[in-house]
């Protein structure tokens, strides 16, 4: 493990394998890289000697945090992630892989900086555009909750609501890897999110793989269907079974091997 300081946040990190380009591993909203592989979405796990980076954005897991919504925003973690490139591949084009949140980071530090990415790999990407508002108001709700109810309560009843994608492997758990003070302003933040415009992502040239799965809101088939439209030659794998899912980090191996050698 090791650790990386940026404003507000320390950020925790590790890298495996030798092999480049770098492989950069981002996490979903309230997880954790370590939450993510129970989960069964980390990606990059088949990619055998290939250096794979992987961190917990600021305030989740291991990282540290502030509670200010405005740091969670995607575009604000897209800073923390091209700080953390600078520090652990300085110079380099690597290949980006995020979980929804995660996917949404990329998105913005790849409109932005184009030339630090050879590839994306868009795992689950969440709602946007249209369908953001609503999901907006379901996380300023969640916040509302946490600091009037507390986080028992909060996580019993979201743990009630909670429909299970079929698709969707691990543990059928909601809890965050989240403190409770600083859940409020993560849910925040990510109330005030949106992806970059669709013509910035429609400007992107790098090879993108985009993974979604069937019947769940939070990450709807629709979103990615829209990614593939506006991002020339990107391609999407769509899983509709637990095994569906269990097989994308063999293709998404099987994919890096054919764009990036």
């Amino acid at each position: 493990m090791a650790r990386f300081e940026t404003s507000g946040a320390v950020l925790d990190h590790s890298t495996v394998g030798m092999r480049g380009p770098t492989v950069v591993r981002l996490h979903g909203l309230t997880s954790s890289r370590r939450r993510d592989a129970l989960l069964g979405v980390d990606v990059t796990r088949e990619l055998g000697d290939r250096r794979v980076l992987a961190y917990d954005a600021r305030g989740h897991g291991r990282s540290t945090g502030r509670p200010v919504p405005e740091d969670y925003r995607w575009s604000a973690l897209a800073s923390d992630l091209a700080e953390l490139l600078d520090d652990v591949a300085p110079g380099e084009s690597v290949v980006g892989a995020g979980v929804s949140m995660g996917s949404g980071t990329l998105m913005h530090l790849a409109v932005r900086e184009p030339e630090r990415f050879r590839a994306l790999v868009l795992t689950l990407p969440p709602t946007a555009w249209s369908t953001r508002a609503a999901k907006a108001g379901t996380y300023e709700a969640a916040a509302r909750a946490v600091e009037t109810h507390g986080l028992h309560r909060f996580l019993g009843a979201a743990q009630a609501a909670h429909v299970r994608a079929p698709a969707a492997l691990g543990p059928d758990d909601t809890t965050p890897e989240v403190t409770e003070r600083l859940l409020p302003s993560v849910y925040r933040g990510a109330a005030l999110s949106d992806l970059p415009a669709p013509a910035d992502l429609a400007a992107l040239e790098m090879p993108v793989l985009i993974q979604a799965w069937v019947e769940d809101v939070t990450h709807p088939l629709s979103t990615a269907e829209q990614l593939q439209a506006l991002i020339r030659g990107s391609e999407l794998m769509v899983a509709r079974t637990p095994d569906d899912t269990r097989d994308w980090p063999r293709r998404t191996a099987r994919w890096l091997d054919d764009v990036v050698g």
